[in-house]
């Protein structure tokens, strides 16, 4: 089976801010509904990233409005263009994180979200092992068969 990559997808790329953006310009930014959250770069580096739930916090706990470099989020959680979509989906699932940035030789590639991923991945994912006798049915008539039937 061959694995999609992030590479051979359309990554969205929003503008990328830095950490001396004011937060007012990040905000309205965050405004489009095209782009789902802001990655933050110092010297094409990823050092951060900022979502309308950065910015809500900041709102609900103070009247002042900072630069961007003091609500991101950092350390920031990253993936490559050479990842699988599996791998990059299970980044997200294992950090709590909706949104992740496609870095390659250290520099910035696009911002890959979990909206971008779910028309590549399975709905549902099942493991099952069954380690016990093969599992037999029985139906209203009596007629039954065995799973490795």
């Amino acid at each position: 089976m061959i694995e999609t990559t992030v590479e051979s997808i359309e990554v969205r790329s929003p503008p990328p801010i830095t950490t001396e953006t004011p937060v007012s310009d990040a905000a309205q930014s965050l405004r489009r509904t095209d782009v789902p959250a802001l990655t933050v770069l110092e010297d094409e580096c990823v050092v951060g990233i900022v979502t309308e739930s950065d910015i809500v916090a900041l709102v609900a706990e103070t009247d002042d409005r900072p630069a961007v470099g003091e609500i991101m989020s950092s350390p920031v959680t990253t993936t490559s263009p050479a990842a699988t979509l599996a791998e990059a989906a299970e980044t997200m699932r294992t950090n709590g994180i909706k949104r992740l940035p496609v870095v390659s030789d250290g520099i910035y590639r696009g911002l890959l979200s979990a909206r971008t991923l779910a028309p590549y991945l399975p709905r549902h994912r099942l493991e099952i092992e069954w380690a016990d006798e093969p599992m037999r049915l029985e139906a209203a008539d009596g007629q039954g068969f065995t799973a490795s039937d």
